[in-house]
């Protein structure tokens, strides 16, 4: 689990263990109203064990809130960096995986000026297929 989901899964799991005693319930009474037991709301609660997004609606129904007060002032810091791959779509991922596996030199900078000739339309050099 990334650092992220875990700090989400922890934040909703407060936010349950919030709500549950604002509304004066025990564990034991919100596990029996969602039918599991009361050591799987105690794990939510904590964290250990994350909420599936149908369990999350049930919760929301049991304990009066809109879904969103789950995530109410949830802060994350954590910008994601690009991928690597520019992540466009399935076939630029994999194009960039299957470049990655060639090992020979030559060949990979055979392919990159190919793939550099075709995506410049004001390219001077003409591909003919002689050239290639």
């Amino acid at each position: 689990m990334s650092k992220v989901a875990k700090r989400v899964g922890d934040h909703v799991g407060e936010r349950i263990r919030t709500r549950r005693t604002q509304l004066g319930l025990t564990q034991l009474q919100l596990a029996e109203a969602l039918n599991i037991s009361y050591q799987q709301v105690q794990k939510y609660e904590t964290g250990a064990n994350r909420i599936s997004a149908g369990r999350l609606y049930e919760l929301s129904v049991k304990l009066q809130v809109e879904i969103s007060y789950f995530f109410g002032d949830l802060q994350i810091q954590e910008s994601t960096p690009p991928m690597e791959h520019g992540g466009k779509g399935r076939a630029t991922i994999e194009l960039v995986r299957n470049y990655n596996e060639i090992s020979d030199p030559s060949v990979r900078a055979s392919v990159n000026s190919l793939i550099r000739a075709l995506s410049d339309p004001n390219s001077s050099e003409m591909l003919t297929k002689e050239a290639i």
